[in-house]
């Protein structure tokens, strides 16, 4: 893997696809191919809290099913707001849409592929998905100007053309973490970056823009996470997780 760019190219693979409208509502490309899924629902799209769930199916023709128990999750300090490409599927013209510095976490559906942590490989709880340790020389830039926009890079191995950036080693609740390959393939500039699942700073808590919970809970996550299964994180207002259900195939929430 480059080290001064880490989204892998499996994110490329199963990105959504830039059909008709009435098709991208259907469903998203990452979600036939997925045999983990990830689910985060919030009561609405201002909410700063949710839940959590997983499910897992045997191959990509059976029904999913609960694969452990429901998790307290907070998301972005203003909530949700729908992410690219998803802007095609608002039927509320009131719904935001996601952009840098908003503080609001992408609603749709993003493949999941790289776990990061302070820890050495060797050190870490066993992983089944590619892994970068973070140095203090790595950044995720979320400069719109940069070449590296929403990427994570290290400067040791990169041109510094950035004037913005997490510094990601310095961040305790980036002690372990899944990226969320949001906006990761041909990134549009201004629509979010630096988008993770990571260790949140307490139920009270919010983000900048990801989704946060429980250390021992995203261990155990990330233990239950396999690349070769394609895991699929979907993350939505419970009410737009309803109207999409059906056709995105997804299991009921239980709440």
């Amino acid at each position: 893997m480059n080290p001064a760019r880490l989204f892998p190219a499996f994110l490329a693979a199963i990105a959504v696809g830039a059909g008709a409208t009435a098709g991208l509502a259907q469903l998203p490309r990452a979600l036939p191919v997925a045999r983990q899924l990830v689910v985060v629902t919030t009561p609405g799209w201002d909410s700063t809290t949710g839940t959590l769930r997983y499910f897992a199916r045997p191959t990509q023709r059976d029904r999913w099913q609960p694969a452990g128990a429901p998790i307290p999750v907070v998301v972005g300090r203003t909530g949700l707001a729908w992410g690219t490409p998803f802007d095609q599927l608002v039927t509320d013209p009131q719904a935001p849409h996601k952009r840098e510095g908003d503080g609001r976490s992408p609603a749709g559906a993003f493949p999941l592929d790289t776990a990061f942590g302070f820890a050495p490989r060797d050190a870490m709880l066993p992983l089944h998905m590619a892994y970068v340790q973070l140095t203090p020389a790595t950044d995720c830039v979320d400069d719109t100007a940069s070449v590296h926009y929403n990427t994570i890079v290290s400067r040791d191995a990169a041109h510094v053309d950035w004037t913005s950036a997490e510094h990601m080693r310095q961040i305790a609740q980036y002690r372990i973490g899944v990226v969320v390959g949001y906006n990761a393939v041909s990134p549009l500039r201004g629509r979010g970056s630096c988008i993770f699942l990571h260790v949140w700073a307490g139920p009270g808590s919010t983000t900048v823009g990801c989704t946060a919970l429980d250390a021992r809970a995203l261990e155990q996550l990330m233990e239950w996470l396999d690349r070769s299964k394609q895991p699929v994180l979907v993350q939505l207002p419970a009410g737009e997780y309803d109207r999409l259900r059906a056709r995105w195939s997804l299991p009921e929430r239980s709440e």
